[in-house]
């Protein structure tokens, strides 16, 4: 009996014993809380956002502008005077020497041009270059104490990162609207030249050519357009796209150095494929203009190109770069499937006629 009563006593010690404690724990913890809630500055801490993209705004938007164009219209023969019209656009300054990167639909086919900075200067703006294929012109205005837009040249954007769209819509003054990447290397902007960033971040009249940063204030990319449904005559809701800043970036030197893009020529329609029975990314060629570098080289309708110059081929965007950035004259060799065989070719690439 007295060991039956020793066990129950340890085992009514075992669960008493933390029981006890807790309850000791609670009745300090009480006694003390009330001293770390005290706040000497309530306000301030209720009053702070949980979440807040200011500093990326500020240091990103003073580099950002607003375009004003005008153009002289005749709608009539017999009209007397031309009617002019005013265009609303964004740009941003791409270093202190004043060239403004924008969309070429935004300073095409006009009369005039006119910036004005965020520090409430204004000037004139001669056009630089253009580039058709990816709607990106380069203007200049002659100005100094130009503050610059920040560029991360590491930055990758990918999708789900936050994203800042910075314009002017509708002439309402600077404006920044939030968003997160949708999808990075689109193509259907109707260039296969040009690479898209998808986002959700509204992109309305006078925002196009303005900047798209992330959330650090770093260039992503320059706003472009909004998606236009072949079943409707508006706009899709929160589906916007800007073009790459890699990409504009390597236009805009070009443009600053040549006046013109050049870009190399293969003369194929092509598509994303995986080749049937092995793991290998390419791309397979839909259409082959027969007065083409590709047709003289041998290549068909079918055939599935995995490898360009001693290049992996893995995206249709990756691929055209290669030969897009190839001059004129220079000989690729091109490795491709027919079928289940394997070849090799050698295609002198020629330029683009637009």
């Amino acid at each position: 009996m007295s060991q039956k009563k020793s066990v129950t006593a340890s085992v009514f010690t075992f669960l008493i014993k933390p029981v006890l404690l807790g309850m000791a724990v609670a009745v300090i913890v009480l006694w003390v809380l009330p001293f770390f809630e005290s706040d000497p500055h309530p306000s301030e801490r209720h009053s702070m956002p949980l979440a807040s993209y200011s500093d990326a705004f500020e240091r990103a938007s003073p580099a950002v502008v607003n375009i004003y164009t005008t153009q002289s219209l005749r709608e009539a023969r017999f009209q007397a005077q031309p009617t002019t019209v005013m265009r609303l656009g964004s740009g941003m300054i791409m270093d202190e020497r004043g060239f403004i990167l924008t969309a070429l639909h935004v300073v095409e086919n006009v009369d005039m041009i006119q910036v004005a900075l965020q520090d409430g200067r204004i000037f004139g703006a001669s056009l630089i270059g253009s580039d058709p294929l990816t709607d990106l012109a380069v203007l200049r205005i002659d100005a100094e104490n130009l503050p610059t837009i920040p560029i991360n040249r590491d930055y990758q954007p990918r999708t789900g990162d936050v994203v800042l769209a910075i314009g002017n819509p509708y002439n309402l003054g600077q404006t920044v609207t939030q968003g997160i990447i949708s999808a990075t290397g689109r193509v259907a902007m109707g260039s296969g030249y040009a690479e898209f960033i998808q986002m959700d971040a509204a992109i309305n009249q006078g925002n196009s050519g303005g900047a798209l940063v992330n959330s650090r204030g770093e260039l992503v990319g320059i706003n472009s357009a909004s998606y236009q449904s072949e079943f409707t005559s508006r706009g899709s809701q929160g589906i916007y796209f800007a073009l790459s800043y890699n990409l504009a970036l390597r236009i805009m030197q070009q443009l600053i150095s040549e006046g013109v893009v050049t870009r190399g020529y293969l003369g194929i329609t092509a598509g994303q494929y995986y080749h049937d029975g092995y793991s290998t990314q390419g791309l397979r060629i839909d259409d082959v203009d027969e007065n083409s570098p590709a047709y003289r080289a041998g290549l068909r309708e079918g055939d599935f190109i995995f490898e360009i110059a001693g290049q992996t081929v893995t995206s249709v965007n990756q691929g055209l770069d290669l030969v897009a950035e190839a001059r004129p004259g220079t000989e690729l060799e091109i490795r491709y499937y027919r079928g289940d065989e394997a070849r090799q070719t050698s295609v002198v690439i020629e330029q683009l006629r637009l």
